[in-house]
Order: structure tokens, then C-alpha cells, then sequence
């Protein structure tokens, strides 16, 4: 087995505020639904600067100490791997405005399982808020997708 693997590296980041949470409803045909503001990690770019990037463009927030909380990842077709890097912090100024990922509001945090939650979000939120779970896994086993956490 190969040592080494093409992956696509991506943030999501939970930003608190109190009992609050910023929530963005992304419109993306291809994952849409309540989810954390993030993105893709550039060629070159730290973690840590991709996910302070990815939150001050879809949000108008600049966040300061974010603190890596856990990752979702899953291999894909091709033979390459997709990850999320799950940050959290409670630090941030400047104005809330939204982009064309889609509108960004605060939300108390218990208020989200009754929302519209993008595909997976549900498990993805145990991994923010549970110390024990650090990995939110995917795989297929006999041609049918299993999820985990870890």
C-alpha cells in the first residue's frame, strides 16, 4: 500500500460568541444547508491562515487563536483523500456581512438541530463539542459508505 496520498485539504470554523454560535446557510448546489464557515486551503498557505482567510471572506470577521478541534475525511473515488479541519474559538472582531457562499447570522447553539443542517453537520457538531471525539470518518465497505466517529 502506498505511503503516500493525494488530498484535498479544507477548515470549517466554529465561532462562539456566548451560548451563540455564527452559522452560515450555504447555497452551494453541491453542499447546502446550516453548516460553519471555511474553505479550501491554498497550495502553500498554513492551516491556521487558510481558515483565518476562508472565515474573513465568507464572513467579514477576522478570528484570532483558532484552535484545531478535530477533522472529518473520507477517501474518494480517484484514490486521493478529502479532509476538513475542524477549528473552534471565540475570538474575532470587525462586522458581520455575508458573501456568496450564503447568509452568515448568530444562532444559539442548541436552536441548530432544529434547522435545515447540511449533510453530515449533525455528526460534525459531536466532534466541536465532544472532548472524546476527534475524527469524523468515512468509508465504503462492500460498495456501501460507513460513517464513524472516532
Amino acid at each position: 500500500m502506498a505511503r503516500i496520498e493525494k488530498v484535498t485539504i479544507t477548515n470549517m470554523c466554529m465561532i462562539q460568541d456566548g451560548s451563540k454560535v455564527l452559522v452560515q446557510e450555504k447555497i452551494d448546489d453541491d453542499y447546502s444547508g446550516i453548516t460553519f464557515p471555511g474553505g479550501h486551503v491554498e497550495v502553500g498557505e498554513s492551516f491556521t491562515d487558510a481558515v483565518v482567510r476562508e472565515v474573513f471572506e465568507e464572513t467579514g470577521l477576522k478570528i484570532s487563536s483558532p484552535k484545531l478541534c478535530g477533522i472529518k475525511d473520507w477517501p474518494r473515488d480517484d484514490g486521493s483523500r478529502y479532509m476538513v479541519l475542524f477549528y473552534k474559538t471565540d475570538k474575532f472582531e470587525g462586522e458581520l456581512k455575508s458573501s456568496e457562499e450564503g447568509e452568515v447570522y448568530w444562532l444559539e447553539l442548541q436552536e441548530m438541530v432544529n434547522l435545515d443542517l447540511a449533510e453530515g453537520m449533525d455528526k460534525m457538531l459531536k466532534v466541536f463539542l465532544d472532548e472524546n471525539i476527534s475524527e469524523y470518518f468515512f468509508y465504503k465497505e462492500n460498495g456501501v459508505w460507513q460513517e464513524v466517529l472516532k
